[in-house]
């Protein structure tokens, strides 16, 4: 077996596991943060349910850990409430990213199982463990029942061969491969790495790589764990920690050889993560902010280098650099080490940790018309404010906000670059111009379709981070696909008995069951699409919210707004406006069966 199939059957009633399986996994670790825990509470309250292991349960605040907003302050105090009834631990807003936490307090090593509201979760991939981002469904169960069901994905192997050069960091790294793959290619597969460059690795670096496989749309990037992640571990831990590794025969669905020696530094351009080009392409281009922090790029390794960019230099004039560390012991250790005097002296701004900019509720936001370049694992238009956002690594956001524009630390320049009054002029003019603005169940449905031909539509499009305060799912309607270019009035101009049709890895992103529930409210009946994101497709099947996945539309001779028929049980799908029918994939016994039973509960 594989590093993910001996894991999921060593956390099974089966000793052994084949991709396809569908099976009830125990979870080690379960969590909840403050996004995402408050309607865990409600599912509870709601449906009388207890909880199985208070030592293996826990909340994590991070995505607003000044809790500097109304709506998630409320939030906060009901899981703080709620923990308290319940008795068991919850890690508040003076600790930061709840991920990282729960590798640093030992709770998550090597074989370990672990979930949480986080889509980021599969981070746990860099110490060897299996971890999910889920929705509130899923992790109320998980609360309830210590398990959840899991569908055993397929494998594949990178193999990083070559000398890594001197200059590429770990977030270059990412880049590259998202350049080799790009957002889709490796969708709903488990990633296992190896090479020589791969085993000598940090921890730090593994984060950096696991917790962009997300933004790949794999489940998860794997890393055999090394001496030094299981000594670390086992620290952690307080007890001696063992790797789970892959056989020598396992099967792998595909083995790619990429050469490290030939990647370069990289950024992603506004829009996609899967955007990269050489930054190259890019150097240059003036900006107005940069911010170093999120999941990936918060540890103290990246502050280090940071530092190391920043001392003895000043951020350019008016440019804001916004710093913030994963995890409040990385914040005290930049402390103790010397690291805050160089970033305040720099002109820095320095917040407490947390997920930051990322998450819509803390320092890192941008405004309409805003360049921003960031080491974020996400730069959806949207996902860190109205603004575009480069995506690159440590250094290079520093090195750029002494720049005063996009460059690399060879490339500092005697004298910073600076704004003229017509440039910023022309700012203003473009931040104007770039201000945003329940169906009976059954098996056989027929709608009109809005045929939306894009691929990677994700969360932040579906339904915006600032409006993931809402807990109503009668209020979620209304902002459905509100920040897709296009289609911002399909709330309005969408009926109910209407089905969405797309294309690749719909729903890629966040874990928020908000990006389901806004189409209910809707009363949309199915969303059809050739794949979805992980994360999106558990989502909507525990939400009983019917969703069909179709290999080509071919034949079909689809227009927007053509009535279709879509029968759930044989996944035939008929275009009734032209009499023409095509096969899809009927659902799945279990996706039927929460289907016709309302939901997972």
């Amino acid at each position: 077996m594989t590093i993910i199939e001996k894991i999921i059957a060593n956390h099974s009633k089966f000793d052994t596991v084949k991709p396809g399986d569908i099976v009830d996994i125990q979870i080690d670790v379960r969590a909840a943060r403050d996004f995402g825990g408050p309607n865990v509470v409600k599912h509870f309250k709601e449906h009388n349910l207890t909880l199985d292991d208070p030592s293996k349960t826990f909340f994590t605040f991070d995505t607003n850990p000044t809790g500097s907003d109304q709506k998630y302050a409320v939030n906060q105090h009901i899981c703080r409430t709620f923990a308290r009834e319940m008795g068991f631990k919850l890690f508040d807003i003076n600790n930061g990213i709840g991920t990282h936490t729960l590798i640093e307090e030992g709770l998550v090593y090597p074989g370990t199982t672990a979930v949480t509201t986080d889509s980021h979760a599969n981070i746990m991939g860099a110490v060897g463990a299996f971890g999910q981002g889920m929705g509130d469904k899923d992790i109320a169960v998980a609360f309830n029942k210590g398990s959840v069901w899991f569908k055993v994905p397929k494998s594949v192997k990178i193999n990083l061969v070559g000398k890594r050069p001197a200059n590429i960091s770990a977030k270059d790294i990412v880049l590259n491969l998202l350049d080799r793959f790009g957002a889709n290619s490796l969708l709903q597969y488990s990633v296992e790495m190896y090479g020589e460059e791969v085993d000598k690795l940090t921890l730090d670096e593994r984060i950096t790589i696991a917790s962009m496989g997300t933004e790949m749309g794999t489940i998860i990037i794997l890393f055999p764990p090394n001496k030094e992640i299981l000594d670390y571990c086992s620290t952690r831990a307080g007890k001696k920690i063992e790797g789970v590794y892959a056989d020598q025969d396992a099967h792998y669905e595909e083995v790619y050889d990429i050469d490290i020696s030939k990647f370069v530094n990289m950024v992603s351009l506004p829009g996609k993560p899967h955007g990269t080009v050489n930054i190259i392409e890019a150097q240059k281009t003036k900006i107005d902010s940069g911010f170093i922090g999120s999941c990936t790029n918060g540890r103290i390794e990246d502050m280090r280098i940071v530092a190391e960019v920043l001392k003895g230099r000043k951020v350019a004039p008016g440019v804001v650099l916004k710093i913030v560390p994963s995890t409040d012991a990385i914040w005290q250790q930049c402390l103790d080490e010397g690291i805050m005097k160089i970033f305040k002296d720099a002109g820095a701004l320095v917040s407490n940790a947390g997920c930051a900019g990322c998450a819509a509720g803390q320092v890192g936001q941008n405004g309409p018309g805003e360049i921003t370049i960031s080491t974020g694992n996400r730069n959806f238009p949207g996902k860190q404010g109205k603004g575009s956002v480069y995506l690159a690594s440590p250094a290079t956001v520093a090195a750029s906000a002494i720049a005063g524009y996009i460059t690399t630390v060879d490339a500092i320049p005697d004298e910073p670059a600076v704004f003229t009054p017509q440039e910023i002029e022309a700012k203003i003019e473009t931040a104007k111009k770039q201000s945003l603005e329940n169906v009976d169940k059954q098996t056989i449905v027929e709608g009109r379709a809005w045929y939306i031909k894009e691929d990677d539509i994700d969360t932040d499009m579906i339904f915006h981070n600032r409006y993931l305060a809402i807990t109503d799912i009668n209020e979620m309607g209304q902002y459905a696909f509100d920040n897709l270019k296009g289609y911002e009035n399909f709330a309005k101009q969408a009926k109910p008995g209407d089905i969405v049709v797309v294309q690749k890895n719909f729903g890629a992103g966040s874990s928020r069951q908000q990006a389901v529930d806004c189409f209910k409210a809707l009363g949309i009946q199915a969303i059809v699409a050739e794949s979805y994101g992980a994360i999106y497709e558990r989502n909507a099947i525990n939400a009983a919210f019917p969703i069909v996945t179709y290999k080509t539309l071919e034949g079909l001779d689809l227009e927007h707004f053509d009535r279709i028929r879509i029968n759930f049980e044989t996944g035939e799908i008929t275009n009734l406006s032209k009499n023409k029918t095509i096969q899809a994939e009927p659902f799945s016994e279990v996706q039927l069966e929460i289907y016709k039973n309302g939901g997972l509960f």
